[in-house]
């Protein structure tokens, strides 16, 4: 009973257009430069122009510049009009560091586009939140995993051709028949660590994304009560659930889907695909954007 949400490329980049990699949240370790060099000279055969920060490599523990340093990285790159995109390859923990060392009446201006998941769901939604500027929930280095040829040829299409490749996925309606709203979220972890800053998204009318690469039953319940006490099941209008990588592997119970139900209530409607989270396979999802989701209908915009 899946519906295909068919997306055409909304973030669209001619070829030659100069793009950035950073990495907000924790360094990538001195052994990734192998990978890192695969991974600009695959963008470069795409037809991107891409260019390196200087807060990539650990430094210090997980660190690879403060906080304000890892700012100022990314701010570059946003006041370059040169830079169509900005890539984070990066996850981990620290990427909330960088919040309030940024200039968002810079990045609302900028022509730039911010490509990050897991951890960088804190800066996808500060922006948001911050400018309502759209940034897209995607891990690039999918473009070296072990699904490259399928992720690479689905990159290249949508934001050269404007093709709905990367950014559709399928679904199903779990609870209710239909919603529509506005999507923010992602990683239910990180997305928590904005409760009560000034980078909260406004949650009213939106549709709520969820996914998880770890934690199990306790970590879940722990997450789904917070924003549960901090009302975000009252304002909204419906949750995306992507894939909970731990959860599903180990096929816990009860599941996240009966987890959500419990604690969001009957009335709330629920979609559920496999086709945003971590893995390897995962499609995009642009944070910030209208969405109409249908239990009966392949949904096209």
């Amino acid at each position: 009973n899946d519906t295909i949400y068919l997306i055409k490329g909304s973030i669209k980049m001619k070829k030659g257009s100069k793009t950035a990699i950073v990495s907000c949240s924790n360094a990538q370790p001195q052994t990734y430069r192998e990978k890192l060099n695969k991974l600009q000279s695959t963008l470069s055969d795409l037809g991107l122009i891409p260019i390196l920060g200087n807060c990539i490599y650990e430094k210090e523990s997980v660190f690879s510049g403060t906080g304000k340093e890892r700012a100022e990285s990314l701010m570059r790159f946003y006041l370059n009009p040169e830079i169509r995109a900005v890539f984070d390859i990066s996850g981990g923990d620290i990427a909330n560091e960088v919040l309030p060392f940024l200039d968002y009446d810079a990045i609302a201006k900028s022509n730039a586009v911010f490509w990050g998941y897991s951890d960088l769901t804190t800066i996808i939604n500060a922006i948001y939140t911050k400018t309502k500027k759209q940034s897209v929930l995607y891990q690039v280095r999918n473009l070296i995993s072990p699904d490259a040829q399928e992720q690479a040829a689905n990159f290249s299409a949508s934001i050269f051709e404007e093709k709905p490749d990367l950014f559709s996925f399928r679904y199903s309606m779990i609870q209710k028949d239909s919603m529509q709203g506005i999507v923010v979220g992602g990683n239910i972890r990180c997305l928590l660590k904005l409760a009560g800053t000034p980078y909260w998204p406004d949650m009213n009318g939106k549709i709520l994304l969820l996914e998880s690469l770890g934690g199990l039953v306790p970590q879940m319940t722990a997450y789904l009560n917070q924003l549960k006490q901090i009302g975000v099941f009252e304002q909204i209008n419906g949750i995306l659930l992507g894939t909970f990588t731990k959860m599903e592997e180990e096929k816990a119970l009860p599941s996240m889907t009966e987890l959500v139900k419990r604690y969001a209530g009957k009335e709330l409607p629920i979609a559920k695909t496999n086709e945003i989270g971590h893995s390897a396979n995962a499609k995009a999802i642009v944070i910030g954007k209208e969405m109409n989701f249908t239990k009966f209908s392949i949904c096209l915009i």
